[in-house]
């Protein structure tokens, strides 16, 4: 197990994916399936928090009346952003 801040995203499922697939066979003492459930936790909300991030970054380009502008990728419509 890496340290969550040397791991970039792809590290993190890949390693999120290992504990599941530790899980899912279900042939470890319960002890050992406490401590993978709850990395396989931090995992997934790290990977979800890298996501956020790389989300509020991303913008798109829209056409509007002839004209483009930038715009907010994601999110709440009524907010500016354009959710597909």
């Amino acid at each position: 197990m890496a340290n969550e801040q040397e791991l970039n995203f792809e590290a993190a499922m890949a390693e999120l994916e290992e504990v599941v697939n530790q899980l899912e066979r279900g042939d470890v003492p319960l002890e050992q399936a406490i401590e993978l459930f709850q990395r396989g936790m931090k995992l997934s909300q790290m990977c979800n928090q890298k996501l956020e991030q790389v989300e509020r970054k991303i913008e798109m380009i829209v056409e509007e009346d002839g004209e483009f502008r930038k715009q907010p990728f994601g999110g709440n419509e009524d907010e500016g952003g354009v959710s597909l």
